[in-house]
C-alpha cells in the first residue's frame, strides 16, 4: 500500500488539488477522509478517478520519468520469482501468454490486487505457491533446497517428457546460460504443437 499511497499524493500534487479539493475527491471515490487507511481497490478506484480528472502516471525509464499508460511492472525480488514462475510454466505449456499483461491479469485474480506491483511481500508468497502448484501439476518438481542448475535440469526433463523424447545426454555437465537455452528451445517447441 506504500507504493498506491505515494501515488496518491503524486497524482494530487500534478493536477493541482488543494486540500479541500482532494479531500472531496477522496471522499467521493471511498468515503474516507485520508488515504492512510485505504486498501487496495479503495486506492485503485481513487487512482483511477485521477486518470479521469487528467493525470497520467509516469513510469521510469532510462532516460529517467516519462508518461505511460501503463503501470510499471512489479520489480521485488518475489515479483520476479514469479514472473520467471511464469515464464517456466509457458515453456511447460501449462499457459498460453507468458506476457506480462497476462502475468498481471492472473496477479489481480489470485491476490484481489488491483495493481500486481502495489502488492506485499505476504501476497506476492501465495502467488509463487499457487505457480509452484501449477507446475507440479505439469510435472516439473520444485523443491526449497534445490541450485538454479538443478531447477533448471528438473525443467528440461518435465518438457522432454511433455515432447516425448529422452533427456539430452550431457544435461548435468551444462552450465546456467546453456540449460536456460535448452529450456526456452524446448518451449518453443512445445508451443508451437499448441499452434
Amino acid at each position: 500500500m506504500t507504493r498506491a499511497l505515494a501515488k496518491i499524493h503524486i497524482a494530487k500534487k500534478e493536477l493541482g488539488l488543494d486540500d479541500d479539493s482532494y479531500r472531496d475527491v477522496l471522499e467521493r471515490m471511498t468515503g474516507q477522509t485520508t488515504a492512510k487507511g485505504l486498501n487496495d481497490k479503495q486506492a485503485g478506484a481513487l487512482l483511477d478517478e485521477f486518470k479521469r480528472l487528467g493525470w497520467k502516471p509516469k513510469v521510469f525509464t532510462n532516460n529517467g520519468f516519462s508518461p505511460s499508460p501503463k503501470a510499471a511492472a512489479a520489480a521485488f525480488p518475489s515479483a520476479n520469482k514469479a514472473r520467471a514462475l511464469w515464464i517456466s510454466l509457458w515453456q511447460l505449456g501449462a499457459i498460453r501468454n507468458a506476457s506480462e499483461a497476462a502475468l498481471e491479469a492472473f496477479a489481480k485474480r489470485q491476490l484481489k490486487c488491483e495493481v500486481f506491483a502495489w502488492a506485499d511481500q505476504q501476497q506476492v508468497y501465495k502467488l509463487i505457491e499457487a505457480l509452484k502448484s501449477m507446475a507440479q501439476r505439469a510435472g516439473w518438481p520444485t523443491h526449497a533446497n534445490q541450485t538454479a542448475d538443478e531447477i533448471q535440469q528438473n525443467h528440461i526433463i518435465a518438457q522432454c517428457k511433455i515432447l516425448g523424447r529422452a533427456e539430452p545426454s550431457g544435461l548435468l555437465n551444462c552450465n546456467l546460460k546453456e540449460l536456460r537455452n535448452l529450456s526456452q528451445a524446448f518451449g518453443n517447441q512445445i508451443q508451437g504443437r499448441r499452434k
